[in-house]
């Protein structure tokens, strides 16, 4: 027997979700992503990861701006769905959706409910220093990540992972994880479990405001801000390059001994002072240039010893 599924995702972290159920044999009869958007210098409308991937498979595609109107309900039910997996779609689901699928829709989440619930969990989980995250499926109800809870799998953060090489192994992880919640709810054995009611936090999205390094704040914690937002959108400081105030992405970096000012450059290397020690910086891209090494970095931008980054 194969389940008759609908697949709703966006990004690249959906992808591997999406093979692994069609190499499971159950069949995809549709597949929901975000719309093309603009991208690339010229501007030119892109599909979406999920959406390309479908297509390689001959799945068809569709792509709401929202799942409100009656229309698109209607379309939605049309399809006569066992279930539907969700994984980081980007749009919220009315009841009515919801109930369509004849076994309900599950849900792909990348954290350990009911700690990090919301948009951004991965980056969030790194920037907060937490050790341990993983991927939760769940069955979907009107609220915000708040459905029972069916199967898990933890995954360790290690002290230097950034949020890209936690989104990929968790990506990984997801795919294998939802085929055998599928495979348990096919057999009708899938037991879900209430959501706790304490340590629930939430995930909220990314804003550009709070990209900015602090270098005034304890050392671990500008650390972990580096790494949780590595490598999109990028923790950034400013540099004088040139004569100029230049903003300076730091993707890696790594806790070492020293002592200064707040942001002052204590070598030759990039060893930043902040609270309580300080971070040699090992992957920086500067404005409108190509990532590369701190090494690389100061070749043809040279920054002295005493200098103070803001």
């Amino acid at each position: 027997m194969s389940l008759r599924i609908i697949f709703m995702g966006t990004p690249e972290f959906s992808v591997p979700t999406l093979s692994e159920i069609i190499a499971r044999g159950h069949e995809v009869v549709a597949v929901y992503s975000q719309p093309p958007r603009p991208a690339g210098r010229g501007m030119e409308l892109r599909k979406s990861p999920v959406h390309e991937k479908a297509e390689e498979f001959g799945i068809p595609v569709f792509t709401p701006v929202s799942l409100k109107g009656e229309a698109e309900q209607k379309e939605f039910a049309s399809f006569n769905a066992d279930v539907a997996v969700v994984v980081a779609y980007g749009l919220l689901l009315p009841q009515v959706v919801l109930d369509a699928p004849r076994l309900g829709c599950y849900n792909g989440h990348a954290s350990l409910l009911p700690r990090w619930r919301g948009a951004a969990p991965i980056q969030r989980a790194i920037m907060a220093g937490d050790s341990e995250t993983g991927v939760m499926v769940m069955k979907m109800e009107a609220g915000l990540d708040t459905g029972p809870m069916g199967v898990v799998e933890k995954v360790t953060i290690a002290p230097d992972m950034s949020a890209g090489e936690l989104h990929d192994a968790l990506s990984v992880t997801s795919g294998g994880l939802m085929v055998r919640a599928l495979d348990a709810l096919e057999q009708g054995n899938l037991k879900l479990t209430e959501q706790s009611k304490e340590g629930i936090t939430y995930a909220k999205k990314i804003e550009k405001t709070e990209t900015r390094i602090d270098w005034s704040k304890p050392v671990v914690g500008v650390h972990n801000h580096i790494r949780g937002l590595s490598p999109f959108p990028g923790a950034w400081c400013e540099m004088v390059l040139g004569g100029k105030n230049t903003r300076v992405k730091v993707l890696r970096a790594k806790v070492v001994d020293g002592n200064g000012t707040p942001g002052e450059v204590l070598d030759d290397a990039l060893t930043i002072s902040c609270e309580g020690g300080a971070l040699r910086l090992e992957r920086v891209q500067k404005a409108g240039k190509q990532a590369g090494s701190a090494e690389e970095f100061l070749r043809g931008n040279p920054v002295s010893k005493g200098t103070v980054l803001t």
